[in-house]
């Protein structure tokens, strides 16, 4: 049984006024997730600006 079954089995055992909190975890981890690509994206685009700002790197991509 993998670990989503595992987790439903688990929701169908949760009280209903428990699910509440569930879905806001839910929500918050996954607003994490989403959080944490566009960090990385952000400190990816500062460590490479000064390559992509380079006057020989628009020369090497002139052609293609």
């Amino acid at each position: 049984m993998g670990k989503k079954e595992m987790l439903l089995d688990e929701l169908k055992q949760i009280p209903e006024p428990l699910l509440e909190e569930v879905w806001d975890f839910v929500q918050f981890l996954k607003s994490k997730a989403s959080q944490e690509k566009i960090d990385i994206s952000l400190a990816s685009e500062s460590s490479l600006k000064k390559d992509w700002l380079d006057p020989k790197e628009d020369e090497a991509w002139r052609d293609l």
